[in-house]
């Protein structure tokens, strides 16, 4: 789908359908809306008292202008109440525009820079926002269909063209939609991982996924250790959970290196279990369906890079995963065994299905003792009590630094992905402690979030460090906002980023 800006007037553009906007609580149409109200004589104020339009968000209202326009149907889209308009409305707005244009069967759609005039968004965040909404809602995943399949499927506009009255404005809304472009582009490269079917994504594949985009810049280089070179830096505990697989592990190390010399080092972690069956710990055949999830951390970890490819940041960020198989064979790590990590702590295992910590045990030792950064940040599919917790919308972030998890948060809400703090409480480690080794790997059922966060601050040296627990939002079976369909989402990739180009 191709997205562009130009200078002109929307009136004076053939398409498919026009798009334009509308507050919750305006009685009469203003600026673009105006234009068109004025244009129709009136007519679009008729039809929206006749049709009780209220102007909440993503509210729609779509109708044919039988020639009396170029555009050959109007959708008027509820912005909400203008008090309550952000950068994130627009994104959403950018979703509903997809999904209003697929309703139309339109291919070419024109609209305007939402929330630029009355909403107070300036012109380059709100052509980066409509852009990001825009690219993301028209996400599709179609690689395991057939050759015909893939024919009938995409039925997204193929060009959308975004008009902007005023000269002064293009320049900064044409930098805005570049950089929607590249954080869309990173964010679906992510989803593409998560939503391949296992038996196309082993550790080796997400392994060579690293290694692609790593090509894409000299500015990132990418490391990989081997079975036998993980054998030697003391990764027992990841070994341990690769063991029922025939798919050997990788360790990954990617490294992006700033233009300009940084001397702050940041580490991003992600679980990379590309399939978890649970074990011997065996899951239910109905929790196992969409187990080929588990490596959205390493995913979005990949997805980073992708965005730092073509995106300057201040510091030098090292991202690292240990893909694994969690498999059941005769081979398999047992309930009851103990294995040892790369910080020579020893696990008592008392279920294998509690195989993402372990492994994130040696990622996370890695980071702390070979990089040595100023801060961890990690991203994993870690418990299902996150979801309980937080359910499917919301990614639990829990830390040892304040400052840390307040930056998180505010780049979060930039990035329109939810986010909420838990607490690691020093009462719960307790739960941890094991009779013949020095922790074990589960803790027991209650407060499951916060004692997975416990287990793995145990692998960070004291290093300032944030765990973001994103078993709920990694995968959309729901969908709840307008730029997020089913599948993959991709979460975590625009939030870092906004994160690291906050470090300026």
């Amino acid at each position: 789908m191709q997205i562009s800006i130009q200078k002109g007037d929307i009136l004076d553009e053939a398409c498919d359908l026009l798009v334009v906007n509308f507050f919750q609580g305006i009685e009469k149409p203003g600026g673009a809306t105006g234009a068109v109200d004025t244009a129709l004589q009136g007519d679009l104020s008729a039809l929206l008292k006749q049709d009780r339009f209220s102007g909440k968000l993503g509210e729609k209202l779509c109708f044919p202008t039988f020639g009396r326009l170029k555009a050959k149907k109007v959708c008027v889209l509820g912005l909400g109440k203008k008090a309550d308009m952000t950068a994130d409305t627009v994104r959403q707005i950018g979703g509903h525009i997809v999904k209003a244009a697929r309703d139309a069967k339109a291919k070419r759609v024109i609209t305007i820079l939402h929330g630029a005039g009355m909403g107070g968004v300036d012109a380059e965040l709100s052509a980066q926002m409509l852009g990001e909404g825009l690219w993301l809602a028209s996400y599709e995943f179609h690689d395991h269909f057939g050759a015909e399949t893939k024919k009938k499927k995409s039925s997204f506009p193929s060009n959308i063209l975004m008009m902007e009255s005023e000269r002064k404005h293009i320049r900064p809304a044409e930098k805005g939609l570049e950089r929607a472009r590249i954080l869309a582009e990173a964010t679906v490269y992510a989803r593409d991982l998560v939503n391949t079917s296992p038996r196309h994504m082993k550790p080796f594949n997400l392994m060579e996924a690293a290694k692609s985009v790593s090509a894409l810049s000299k500015r990132i280089r990418c490391t990989v250790y081997d079975k036998e070179r993980m054998e030697r830096m003391g990764m027992g505990a990841a070994l341990a959970v690769a063991e029922g697989s025939v798919n050997p592990p990788q360790c990954v190390h990617l490294v992006y290196i700033p233009k300009q010399r940084s001397k702050k080092k940041i580490a991003v972690i992600g679980k990379g279990v590309t399939f978890d069956s649970g074990g011997l710990s065996l899951k239910p055949a109905d929790g196992m369906t969409t187990m080929k999830i588990d490596m959205a951390g390493a995913a979005s970890v990949i997805g980073l890079f992708r965005a730092l490819a073509e995106i300057d940041v201040p510091a030098e960020i090292h991202g690292v995963f240990i893909a694994v198989e969690n498999m059941p064979s005769g081979g398999s790590y047992r309930p009851g065994d103990v294995v040892t990590a790369m910080n020579g702590m020893t696990i008592e295992i008392l279920n294998t299905d509690a195989e993402g910590r372990v492994t994130m045990a040696d990622s996370l030792s890695f980071a702390a003792k070979r990089i040595k950064p100023d801060e961890i940040i990690d991203l994993a599919t870690l418990t299902g009590a996150a979801v309980v917790a937080l359910g499917e919308d919301y990614t639990g972030i829990m830390s040892n630094n304040r400052t840390l998890v307040r930056s998180l948060l505010k780049a979060s809400e930039a990035a329109g992905e939810n986010m909420w703090e838990l607490p690691l409480p020093e009462l719960y480690e307790e739960a941890l402690k094991s009779k013949i080794a020095d922790m074990n790997n589960t803790g027991g059922r209650t407060a499951g979030c916060i004692k997975g966060g416990l287990f793995l601050k145990r692998f960070v040296d004291g290093i300032p460090w944030a765990h973001l627990d994103i078993a709920g939002p990694s995968y959309c079976e729901k969908e709840t906002r307008s730029d997020t369909p089913y599948g993959g989402t991709g979460v975590g990739v625009r939030t870092l980023m906004a994160y690291l180009k906050s470090l300026a």
